[in-house]
């Protein structure tokens, strides 16, 4: 998901890799058994692979499935997990190889073969949800497998196709339990990740437990985990200081985030300089009342980044003003570069050249519950409406049927945090702007997905920047979504539990594995 530098808010943050060897956790106290208590309000759309593209499902799927590569704790490039060995052949970046482990077994006893992983990728695109990940396999073509090799034939060279198949779209099932053409439904998942799903209870929690059949890049398994659910940010906030969890991460509400203490001895805290991003985006499809471009351009001449992030957000993100962000390869502010400051005047006399009727009405979708969605969703408002150019009908949604609703095109805007799969700009393009992107908002655009494509000929990805930087122009002057801010990664655990600075370091992969009781 992203790429990010540690900093140090309290004890003992360590930098991966550097004073803890490998994968190791961080040392034991006497209570190996004893389960720890996660708690999160990032929701689990499904527990199936091919029906989920979010974070809260994907940190689910890192620890109950494997994929064939997965990143290592600070690590930028994808390491063998499932595979033995993987790597382009033919002397180009249009087949890629893959030689499987032969120790690795599904909670069945059935031993996992190449064909499993063949059927794993062919189920997502078949089943081509509206939910689901199919869209990072843009370029992929066919699949082959034979023995314990799996070859990927893609229709174009893509030097990022070793990221995509280290992230959640690569999570391998068990072809004898899954259905080929359709999601699998109930509360279990078959995967030969680290932890075996025990019991999951929609938006509630789930158990986990260490997998001792495990066999990969982890050298040791973790602790039982108790995930749990919420709702708000203010009820993770009011478990985390009732003591009723042991670790509180996505998201606390800014006014405690902004507020915590290194000198507070009573508990650890981390933050990591991420690369998430917010955007809201702009539904272009003919019957949205944003059809036109010059609307959309209104409207990213209003927002006001920096007041967005002072006062709603407290200072504990960072504005953006690029699709890609900050840290990332072809970073630009395109947008602050079109459009440098509110300005009314201006919004007003392009929403006079499309000739609509001021002020202009839209619809303003969010995930109710997470983060500070609907204080967001309030200052956006006051901002956009101020000069009485726009009204704004806010709603807020329970995250699946938020999901469902900008899929189907029943919101014209609608606010979405991105946790990146992979820490590439590709990652921040094709899947946000590209032609059937995984936003839904009906943005094409022939000289976007050309750039795109180009881009990912290059193995050097340094060699991208141009690329990417018109694409981000090209963005800017269309407006299919309007950049917000760019997030931290906060983490908070209590004194005897370690190991929290390496539960999300940016590349997708929720290491739950990682903590341990001291």
């Amino acid at each position: 998901m992203r790429s990010v530098r540690m900093r140090v808010l309290a004890m003992l943050l360590v930098l991966a890799g550097i004073a803890v060897g490998g994968w190791q956790l961080l040392p034991d106290g006497e209570d190996t058994d004893r389960t720890m208590v996660v708690g999160t309000t990032d929701a689990v759309t499904s527990l199936d692979p091919a029906g989920a593209y979010d974070a809260g499902s994907w940190a689910l799927f890192s620890n109950v499935f494997q994929t064939l590569l997965t990143f290592e704790s600070g690590g930028a490039t994808p390491v063998p997990d499932a595979a033995k060995s993987c790597g382009f052949v033919n002397g180009g970046l249009r087949t890629y190889r893959c030689t499987l482990r032969d120790d690795l077994t599904f909670p069945s006893g059935r031993k996992m073969t190449a064909e499993d992983v063949k059927y794993s990728f062919d189920r997502v695109r078949k089943i081509h949800d509206d939910q689901g990940p199919d869209s990072l396999l843009d370029t992929l073509g066919s699949v082959d497998a034979a023995g314990l090799t799996v070859t990927f034939h893609l229709v174009s060279a893509d030097a990022t196709f070793p990221f995509k198949v280290a992230t959640g779209v690569g999570s391998i099932v068990d072809s004898s339990l899954y259905a080929k053409d359709a999601l699998r439904s109930g509360s279990d998942a078959d995967g030969s990740g680290p932890y075996l799903l025990k019991t999951y209870t929609k938006d509630k929690g789930a158990d986990l437990a260490p997998n001792p059949h495990y066999h990969g890049a982890i050298q040791q398994t973790g602790k039982p985990i108790e995930m749990r659910y919420y709702t708000s940010a203010e009820a993770l906030a009011a478990a985390w200081k009732a003591k009723q969890v042991d670790v509180a991460t996505r998201q606390l509400p800014p006014s405690v985030l902004s507020g915590l203490s290194p000198s507070d001895t009573k508990q650890r805290v981390t933050v990591s300089e991420s690369a998430e991003t917010r955007n809201l985006f702009l539904n272009v499809r003919p019957d949205s009342a944003l059809r036109d471009r010059r609307v959309r351009q209104a409207l990213a001449l209003l927002v006001n980044r920096e007041q967005l992030s002072d006062e709603t957000y407290k200072g504990t993100v960072d504005p953006l003003y690029g699709l890609i962000p900050a840290g990332i390869t072809g970073h630009t502010t395109a947008f602050f570069d079109a459009y440098p400051k509110p300005d009314a005047k201006k919004a007003r006399k392009l929403l006079t050249e499309a000739g609509v009727s001021l002020p202009v009405h839209f619809t303003y979708g969010y995930g109710a519950g997470r983060g500070a969605g609907a204080a967001e969703a309030a200052e956006l408002k006051r901002q956009l409406e101020a000069d009485g150019l726009f009204k704004v009908e806010t709603k807020g949604l329970e995250w699946a049927d938020f999901q469902k609703a900008y899929a189907d095109g029943k919101l014209d805007a609608y606010a979405v945090g991105w946790v990146a799969d992979f820490p590439d700009p590709d990652n921040f393009s094709a899947a946000l702007v590209g032609t059937g992107n995984a936003m839904k908002n009906g943005y094409s655009d022939k000289s976007v997905d050309r750039l795109i494509q180009d881009s990912q000929q290059y193995g050097d990805r340094s060699r991208t920047t141009a690329d990417f930087r018109q694409v981000q122009e090209a963005v800017a002057r269309d407006v299919p979504l309007i950049p917000l801010w760019q997030g931290k990664e906060y983490v908070l655990s209590s004194e005897d539990v370690g190991g929290g600075q390496y539960l999300s370091d940016g590349t997708g992969v929720f290491r739950l594995w990682r903590l341990g009781w001291i």
